[in-house]
């Protein structure tokens, strides 16, 4: 996001997957808490953008190994769990760009372009320099239902899934949560993870409890690291607040104390600056002059 590393170039892709299946996973929660069936649902039937416009997504990479070793895979899905990762784990220098997604629906288009504004929809790759078996993956755009197996199976069929393990943030709407209490006496932002009964380690916040569910992008990918027995831990973030917001951003601060990201967290003072320079630009890109 803001000033991210400028990507080599990248080769369109010669062959068209016209035949890769389509489809939206969901899925749900066992009573330890992990995550144990995942349902394939059926092609969008928006024929007015269906029939007219191609809906395949196109995974560009830079890197010339195929599949990429990867030990760490960290997806932020959504544009908060996106700044989240620029402010307080990304920089230019240590971090190098490495793939890019390109996609069109009904909500959004994202091009292989890596000069991205906060408010932009984009989904980029990034490895780190000194280790390259870390990837990150920031998703600000909407990944629609017939498009998330595409999204799958082109991301992680770029990717060695020995020694693999994910972790996943998104954010949500806090009226989404249920539970026995009055939604109205809970202070959002809060986090709870959800986890595959192969993720081992222990997480951050407390686990989902049921009857919660998770959807869209973040229940696929943990549903397919279920389906593939990859680690995977899936934090999510219910919030009242729907655009880019501090208090939000923050509220995943928790996980650089994890093993996963104690190692990656930049300088606070350094992360302080950039969040607020994030929001500013969100801020000036969103008003309106009459």
């Amino acid at each position: 996001m803001g000033t991210a590393p400028r990507l080599p170039e990248l080769q369109e892709p010669l062959g068209s997957a016209a035949g890769d299946a389509q489809g939206g996973v969901s899925g749900g929660l066992n009573r330890d808490r992990s995550w144990v069936w995942m349902v394939l649902v059926g092609p969008c039937q928006l024929g007015l953008f269906c029939g007219s416009f191609p809906r395949e997504i196109q995974v560009l990479w830079s890197c010339a190994e195929q599949p990429l070793v990867c030990s760490r895979f960290i997806v932020a899905i959504g544009r908060n769990a996106a700044a989240f990762l620029s402010s307080f784990i990304l920089d230019s220098v240590c971090w190098e760009v490495v793939g890019v997604v390109k996609l069109w629906n009904e909500w959004c288009r994202t091009s292989s372009t890596t000069n991205v504004l906060p408010t932009d929809s984009f989904c980029l790759f990034y490895r780190l320099i000194s280790d390259p078996t870390v990837v990150l993956c920031q998703c600000s755009c909407y990944v629609a239902e017939d498009q998330q197996f595409q999204w799958l199976e082109k991301v992680f069929g770029s990717m060695q899934k020995k020694d693999l393990q994910v972790t996943i943030l998104s954010t949500c709407p806090v009226a989404d949560y249920k539970t026995q209490e009055s939604t109205l006496t809970l202070v959002s932002p809060f986090l709870k993870a959800l986890k595959t009964k192969e993720f081992q380690e222990q997480v951050c916040c407390p686990l989902l409890e049921q009857p919660n569910i998770v959807r869209d992008l973040p229940a696929a990918v943990l549903s397919y690291c279920q389906v593939w027995q990859i680690p995977a831990v899936l934090y999510q973030c219910y919030t009242d607040v729907i655009k880019l917001d501090t208090v939000t951003i923050e509220a995943f601060k928790p996980l650089l104390s994890s093993q996963l990201l104690k190692s990656l967290a930049k300088d606070a003072s350094e992360s302080t600056k950039i969040l607020k320079k994030f929001l500013t630009t969100s801020e000036t890109h969103n008003n309106i002059y009459i």
